[in-house]
Parts: structure tokens; C-alpha cells; sequence
């Protein structure tokens, strides 16, 4: 039976479906891109947004955990939170969203124990905020890397200034000293880094 724990193999994509002994005529990849292909709906953006930090930072080496208390580890133990926004989504609208990021303290979740922590903080060392950055849908394209800005913030300047506080803007990331890189320049934001 095939494993799916980070640390084993995952899935490839090619793996078929079986009804009993009989193979059918459908592969993941079929599942893949039948659920996750729409990359402008909130969710996906949000996993294609860990999926470029990952890769950015190194961090790409295990699948993604779902209900890790933090998004990505790096291979210096480094913790990582993303969060995603964008000003277009994938509803009907009027005008372009206002950004705001989730930033919130948490129960952190344990795995390994299946409880949750009883200290509420932010869990991770950085957070990386991920702004998908378009405003005409016919020429958004979340797979171009140049349509995506970047920022960085450490936890401890958000639990200095921020506290309890659930989400925050763009100009106020930028007043707490976050600025805005390209995904190649991001790749470099975390080598000199390690963990805290």
C-alpha cells in the first residue's frame, strides 16, 4: 500500500483508480485537476502561495501538511507562516479586494500527540506574506512569478506590535518594516537565516 507521510513516498499523479479488481479508465492527476485547477479561488491560491515559498526557501522537500501548526520548515529548522491575498478573487466584483493578511496567535496543533498546545502564540519564526498582485482578470495569471510580490516579517515584530491582533494591512506591514521582493529575491531572504 502506498504511504502518503511526508517523510514516505507521495503520490505521483499517474496512480490509477480501481473498483475492486478493475482499473478504470481515470487517473489522480484527473482528481488533481478537476479540484485543484481553478488557481484564482482562495484556497488554491493560498497552497500555490506555499508551494512558492517552499520552493523558494527550500522548504519543498516533504508534501504539504494541512494541519501543521506552521506552513513550511526549512532545511535549517527555520518556521515559516504564509499568507496569501490578492485584489482579485474568484467571485463577482465591484471593485479589487482591500489586502489583509491573517496573522492571528494560535492553539498550535501537535501532530505526533493529536492535541493542541495550551499557550496561544504565533507559532512560526517568519511569516511571508504572498500578494497575488493583478487588477484585470484576462491578464491574471498566478503562475507568473512577476505577478506575485513578497514580504517578510519576523513572528516577534508582529507579537511586539501587533499583540493579539487577528489580521493586518499592506501599509502596515510596510510601516513595520517589511518590503516588497520578487520571488527571486525571496530565494535568498532565508540563507543566513536559522532557527529561533
Amino acid at each position: 500500500m502506498l504511504e502518503t507521510n511526508s517523510k514516505k513516498t507521495a503520490y505521483q499523479g499517474n496512480e490509477c483508480f480501481f473498483d475492486g479488481n478493475v482499473q478504470l479508465p481515470f487517473i489522480l492527476s484527473d482528481f488533481w485537476r478537476w479540484s485543484a485547477s481553478n488557481l484564482l479561488d482562495n484556497t488554491m491560491r493560498g497552497m500555490l502561495a506555499e508551494y512558492l515559498v517552499a520552493l523558494a526557501t527550500g522548504a519543498n522537500e516533504s508534501t504539504r501538511q494541512e494541519w501543521s501548526a506552521w506552513d513550511l520548515t526549512t532545511s535549517s529548522g527555520i518556521k515559516i507562516e504564509v499568507k496569501s491575498a490578492a485584489y482579485l478573487q474568484n467571485w463577482h466584483q465591484t471593485k479589487p479586494s482591500a489586502i489583509r493578511f491573517g496573522i492571528q496567535p494560535t492553539h498550535g496543533w501537535n501532530a505526533e500527540s493529536g492535541e493542541y498546545q495550551s499557550e496561544i502564540k504565533r507559532q512560526a519564526n517568519y511569516y511571508v506574506f504572498c500578494l497575488f498582485t493583478p487588477l484585470e482578470r484576462n491578464f491574471a495569471n498566478p503562475l507568473q512569478l512577476d505577478q506575485w510580490d513578497f514580504y517578510v516579517l519576523p513572528s516577534n515584530v508582529l507579537d511586539q506590535h501587533c499583540k493579539t491582533q487577528k489580521t493586518i494591512g499592506l501599509s502596515r506591514l510596510l510601516a513595520l518594516g517589511a518590503q516588497k521582493q520578487s520571488w527571486t529575491s525571496l530565494q535568498h531572504q532565508f540563507e543566513n537565516k536559522h532557527n529561533q
